[in-house]
């Protein structure tokens, strides 16, 4: 199993006294990266959000990794999402950020697609829907498009119920073999196996406890076996993600996770996300979740909903993914934990954690790729 960041650019409440907040947040996310590169994480992910206040203020994901891959050497970088439907990018524009992002990384970048957080966001682009399922119909006509653009000499154009296109030369080709891997934002456990026989990877945004999503990637896995590639390769990868906190010892790593105000980050999540299922006693906003206590926080981990304690502890929350199935688990970083404490995460976890579980020095998504090109 490979490891992974997920960043989004969470301000939370730190506005309400700092008026550089929103700057020093996206900073440190990037310093988050650099140090994640530096301590053996394979990728980094960031999101595409529009309008969620306080949540995601990542909106020009592009922009962000675009930084990244000048300041890293050996993190693969991943847009967790770009969103494709032609209301929001217009798909040639979105092919065209990807091979840049390619070379600017010389081979670095992942594909990650999606159909955006929940109705606040979708509502933005496209007022006046009232099924948010109409963004699936979007996608699917669009997503089978990119290889084409990418592969092409002269793409040969698309004409489409949400967009068109006449032939075009789609500039620049992608940096080395095919095209980069391709991945898909899925949010339901039909959406994995959707994903799966596609061929495309599956980002793991909105995750379960460990038991209960064991099903779920093996449905996955299931289907991909007999995947129609919707790309140049199958990339049989499933991504999960969970909260994780490392510190020095169990206590220590329970009392940052107890001031770092995770109950307003869920809070948030269900706010925005609300093509989500909410789980029972997730109140409406702007009720919040109670704040977490030591108790809650053990509670959390005994029910593998979060990772959290002193390095050999982590180390066996995230064996429990490799067990499950998982291909790689990425760590979301909250803002609410402190600079110095993320920081102390990435560094603990590199150093003791992941030379136990991933000793294979090459990418999983660069050996399909490279085999596209063999």
């Amino acid at each position: 199993m490979e490891f992974g960041l997920f960043v989004q650019g969470y301000l939370g409440k730190r506005a309400e006294t700092d008026p550089l907040a929103e700057h020093k947040a996206l900073m440190e996310e990037t310093e988050y990266v650099i140090q994640a590169d530096r301590s053996g994480f394979k990728y980094a992910w960031a999101s595409e959000h529009h309008f969620l206040e306080e949540y995601s203020h990542l909106s020009a994901n592009d922009v962000f990794l675009g930084y990244l891959a000048h300041a890293t050497d050996r993190i693969h970088l991943g847009s967790g999402i770009f969103n494709p439907l032609a209301p929001v990018n217009h798909p040639v524009k979105v092919a065209e950020k990807v091979a840049m992002l390619d070379h600017l990384s010389e081979g670095r970048f992942e594909f990650g697609s999606g159909r955006g957080a929940g109705s606040h966001e979708i509502l933005g682009f496209m007022p006046g829907i009232t099924d948010m399922n109409h963004t699936k119909e979007i996608w699917e006509e669009t997503i089978a498009e990119f290889p084409k653009m990418w592969l092409q000499d002269e793409y040969a154009g698309f004409r489409g119920k949400h967009w068109s296109l006449p032939p075009r030369k789609v500039l620049p080709k992608p940096y080395g073999p095919a095209h980069p891997p391709m991945w898909y934002a899925a949010g339901s456990p039909s959406s994995y196996a959707m994903a799966g026989k596609k061929g495309l990877g599956v980002l793991g945004f909105s995750v379960q406890k460990v038991s209960d999503m064991e099903w779920v990637l093996e449905s996955y896995k299931t289907a991909v076996k007999d995947a129609k590639a919707v790309g140049a390769f199958v990339n049989d990868n499933v991504m999960v993600t969970s909260t994780a906190i490392c510190a020095e010892t169990h206590d220590k790593a329970v009392g940052i996770a107890v001031s770092g105000g995770l109950n307003y980050l869920q809070s948030l999540l269900f706010r925005y996300h609300d093509t989500f299922p909410r789980p029972e006693g997730v109140p409406e906003w702007p009720e919040l979740l109670p704040e977490y206590t030591a108790e809650i926080i053990e509670l959390l981990i005994s029910e593998e909903l979060m990772i959290c304690g002193d390095p050999g502890e982590v180390l066996q929350q995230c064996k429990r993914w490799e067990q499950a199935g998982a291909d790689q688990l990425s760590f979301g970083l909250p803002i609410g934990v402190s600079y110095e404490d993320t920081m102390t995460t990435i560094r603990l976890i590199g150093e003791h954690v992941i030379p136990q579980i991933d000793t294979d020095p090459v990418h999983r998504t660069t050996r399909f790729r490279e085999s596209a090109g063999a």
